[in-house]
């Protein structure tokens, strides 16, 4: 293909991705997956070239481009080459029109900007945009460090037991140590707030926002064989996928439960007040995710940040239910908005006066408002916020 070619389908790929995020339709990676499906011509480095012209115009524009023209359009000023290939020949998009609209506006929503937790400087709004490392956890349960050391000399031992950074495009899915279970890709933040919830070795668990189970999954490698960890979901596709994971980690102590939507305490009512750790990764605004997932912007609206925040409060009130006295309650979102953060805690608080705050040591992290927060700059990891309450 040609660049102009390159530029019109980027064009075309970001016009998918655009009315998916305006209709909550597939994710940016799965549109991918799927335009290069239906157009075998492209060759790898084709792919190449488009995938990196589409996700840098994705990164650099906040506010959702009206088109896939318009976001290539505003990049001339930052990518001067662009113009050239604006030819209406040779398969490229057509020759650019005078007075012809084009994307603009920061990186951040400006409704968004003001609404993070007090720490995005320059460098760190920098970070959010930066190539997300893979990290992997060792289950210890299934091999050692030194194996995984042996198959991946490159790996990098990080802050946490276990963890480990491979270099970028690392392939594990014809190794294996991956194939019998021996390592998860999962972020360092991930397995911080999963060796949280561990940390007072607590013998029946409910995940209650399990999703594929990659929390699940750390936390049964990180406690007993006799321990009882229930995941529980309203996705029926995302919590099918534990089931095959589970078999290859050898995690005999996972079971699931698929909830309904809003009469989740009708699956989850023989386990009130008996749990001694429920964790509740909730469905958030993945504003901490960004790295991974840039066309989440495109898809969060005011309304939609509302009505987010009140799942997390009836999560969290049902949650409160199914912990036994002495039990703990893990929140975590994969959010960098006091709304989604700080703010739930403080309301929790206030309504249940039976609970109070319990403080985690964990080497990486930095306490904020009653949690803890992580972030790509402090941190390498995505953004998170989490907090442990204890039911006294």
């Amino acid at each position: 293909m040609t660049p102009s070619a390159r530029l019109q389908a980027a064009i075309e790929m970001l016009d998918w991705i655009i009315a998916a995020a305006r209709d909550n339709g597939a994710s940016a990676d799965n549109i991918a997956k799927k335009f290069f499906k239906e157009r075998r011509y492209a060759g790898s480095g084709d792919r190449r070239a488009i995938r990196e012209l589409v996700y840098s115009a994705i990164r650099r524009w906040g506010d959702r481009p009206e088109s896939g023209r318009q976001a290539m359009l505003g990049l001339i000023d930052e990518q001067p080459e662009l113009r050239e290939l604006f030819t209406g020949t040779a398969y490229g998009p057509a020759a650019i029109e005078a007075d012809e609209a084009v994307a603009g506006g920061a990186q951040i929503p400006e409704w968004l900007a003001d609404r993070f937790a007090g720490l995005i400087d320059e460098t760190e709004r920098r970070a959010l945009f930066d190539r997300a490392p893979l990290h992997v956890r060792v289950n210890g349960q299934r091999s050692t460090d030194l194996e995984v050391k042996s198959a991946w000399p490159d790996a990098v031992a990080l802050a946490l037991p276990h963890a480990y950074e491979l270099p970028t495009g690392t392939q594990l899915e014809d190794k294996t140590l991956f194939r019998e279970g021996a390592i998860e890709i999962q972020d360092l933040g991930s397995q911080a707030i999963a060796m949280a919830g561990a940390a007072a070795k607590p013998e029946l668990v409910l995940d209650m926002c399990a999703g594929a189970g990659g929390k699940t999954l750390a936390l049964s490698a990180m406690l007993p064989p006799e321990s009882r960890i229930i995941a529980a979901d309203t996705d029926r596709g995302r919590l099918s996928r534990i089931e095959p994971r589970k078999r290859r980690a050898s995690a005999r102590n996972i079971e699931t439960i698929l909830l309904a939507p809003g009469k989740e305490i009708e699956a989850l009512d023989h386990l009130k007040a008996k749990c001694d750790l429920v964790l509740i990764d909730a469905p958030c605004s993945g504003t901490g995710t960004w790295r991974r997932n840039p066309e989440l912007r495109w898809r969060m609206t005011p309304k939609r940040l509302d009505h987010t925040t009140e799942l997390q409060q009836r999560l969290m009130e049902l949650g409160s239910e199914m912990v036994r006295p002495g039990g703990r309650l893990v929140y975590a979102v994969c959010s960098l908005l006091d709304a989604e953060g700080g703010d739930q805690t403080d309301r929790f608080l206030e309504n249940h006066p039976q609970w109070r705050e319990i403080s985690i040591d964990l080497p990486i992290g930095r306490p904020y408002r009653k949690g803890s927060l992580l972030s790509p700059y402090h941190d390498g990891t995505d953004g998170f916020y989490f907090t442990c309450l204890e039911k006294l």
